[in-house]
């Protein structure tokens, strides 16, 4: 009886040094894309919140009355520059940018760097734009769909610390954005590739990612990710009519 109290005790301890180290759900794939992104459309809310595993995830939905897919792919793709461009996007939080590896028409495989306000804080990050089926297991792009997903980074460390995506999709009178941030994924970069490190090891342990990351910050995300978004829909009509006037 002694050793099968011991047994129990044993497994009850290793348990909750387990839900400590990683989580209530250690194994649980936080980046839900296909579900949250492509599926559940008329139940996706504007929110943040805490995930098991201790990272944080935001979410924001935005209607983009007459924009269509296309006209947010040229934005990426084509359009945006300068800082000058970047701050009609946000003219209060974005601060500047400038591309790495960028090919005109192109997207994927350029980073974005930039300097912007998120709530009070300045930062300054590496946005490195992978192909969508990193995220759902295949390419979602197609003529009604636009997704541009990336591992967000610290632009002065070769750290990144969060993934998103963002899928726009046409609708009976224009388009649709769906926004999404796993905060607290944390991989030291060699490049454009990800490798092993101690120090991500460590900060992606949940009890880590509990204290590193709070609610104050994905809130402001999820704040500025609204706001900037908002004033994307409002450009992108006359910008993409007077480039294609002038083609």
């Amino acid at each position: 009886m002694k050793t099968f109290r011991i047994i129990i005790c044993s497994i009850l301890f290793s348990s909750i040094i387990i839900i400590i180290l990683f989580g209530l759900k250690p194994f649980k794939n936080t980046l839900d894309s296909e579900i949250t992104l492509m599926k559940e459309l008329d139940q996706y809310p504007t929110t943040s919140y805490r995930l098991s595993d201790g990272t944080y995830l935001v979410s924001v939905r935005t209607s983009m009355p007459e924009v269509k897919a296309n006209m947010v792919r040229w934005w990426f793709a084509d359009f945006l520059k300068t800082s000058e461009h970047y701050k009609l996007w946000h003219p209060k939080d974005h601060v500047w940018m400038d591309w790495e590896s960028k090919e005109q028409g192109k997207i994927v495989g350029a980073s974005h760097l930039v300097h912007e306000y998120i709530g009070e804080n300045l930062r300054k990050l590496r946005i490195q734009f992978v192909n969508s089926s990193e995220f759902f297991g295949y390419d979602v792009n197609d003529e009604n769909t636009f997704a541009i997903c990336a591992r967000v980074g610290e632009l002065e460390r070769d750290l990144n610390i969060a993934k998103m995506c963002h899928v726009v999709v046409n609708t009976t009178d224009g388009a649709e954005m769906r926004s999404r941030f796993w905060l607290g994924h944390v991989d030291k970069r060699k490049g454009n590739e990800t490798v092993f490190s101690i120090t991500s090891f460590i900060a992606n342990i949940a009890i880590v990612r509990f204290f590193a990351i709070d609610k104050k910050g994905a809130e402001d995300l999820k704040n500025h990710a609204s706001e900037e978004m908002v004033f994307l829909s409002d450009l992108l009509i006359p910008l993409f009519l007077s480039n294609e006037k002038s083609k």
